[in-house]
């Protein structure tokens, strides 16, 4: 760790002192992001920075960043995370581990299914408005019960209790018209897929998304997370994302 008297650390210290000096002030998020750019400035970066951190951890590469006490401490004063990821709540999935990132670096959001939800949607609005980022994931995953179950009958998702019925409806119409496709996994892979174009497409039409993208703020791309790999495949380009 460099010394105090050492010129490289006195940007840091000066960083520090600046957001300490807010804080007492009673400055927002907003106001902290204005003083400490995330890690990552561009969407491009951002993508570049979570797929490199996904290479580290399905080759066994991952540098897993230790956080010491002052680490924690720093979090303390505000966050700047570089990118907002929808994700499912699937105990199998990770997020900042399957990305190697550290703390304050991702601004995560699960539910389910990665399910665009009212209180979901506030999150990202929250993320993209006062918080410095410069990216949203919806993330899916291989064998995805919450998608799973919107490809059941409806008499089976009937039994549910209300609330989860309607959180698999909000799947249901991503897996409507599914192709026949007799390999139950590549079956489940596409269902999955398509769930997720469904999402970012509900995400992409959404007022304060659709104009920080078209500003060039942010970027809004899929994913899918293969548990059995490790590995994330990106959507990325439009004809990716056609739902």
């Amino acid at each position: 760790m460099p010394r105090m008297d050492d010129p490289a650390a006195q940007p840091a210290a000066d960083l520090e002192r600046r957001i300490l000096d807010a804080i007492r002030r009673g400055a927002s998020m907003e106001d902290i992001a204005d003083i400490k750019e995330s890690d990552e400035a561009t969407p491009e970066a951002a993508i570049r920075a979570l797929k490199d951190g996904n290479a580290r951890f399905f080759s066994g590469q991952a540098t897993r960043p230790d956080v010491s006490a002052n680490d924690r401490r720093a979090q303390i004063m505000g966050q700047t995370p570089y990118a907002a990821i929808l994700a499912c709540s699937d105990s199998r999935v990770p997020v900042e581990l399957v990305f190697d990132q550290g703390l304050g670096q991702l601004f995560v959001v699960r539910v389910a299914g990665n399910v665009v939800g009212e209180s979901g949607l506030g999150t990202l609005e929250y993320a993209i408005r006062h918080l410095d980022v410069h990216l949203v994931v919806v993330m899916g995953h291989e064998a995805c019960g919450a998608v799973a179950a919107a490809l059941l009958p409806e008499e089976r998702v009937a039994e549910e209790p209300e609330h989860l019925q309607n959180l698999i409806r909000r799947i249901q119409p991503s897996v409507q018209n599914m192709p026949p496709i007799r390999d139950k996994k590549a079956r489940m892979r596409e269902a999955v897929l398509n769930n997720v174009r469904h999402q970012v497409s509900i995400l992409r039409s959404q007022t304060v998304i659709q104009q920080a993208e078209a500003s060039g703020q942010i970027r809004v791309i899929g994913a899918y997370y293969e548990i059995g790999s490790g590995a994330v495949d990106f959507l990325i380009d439009e004809e990716d994302l056609r739902p």
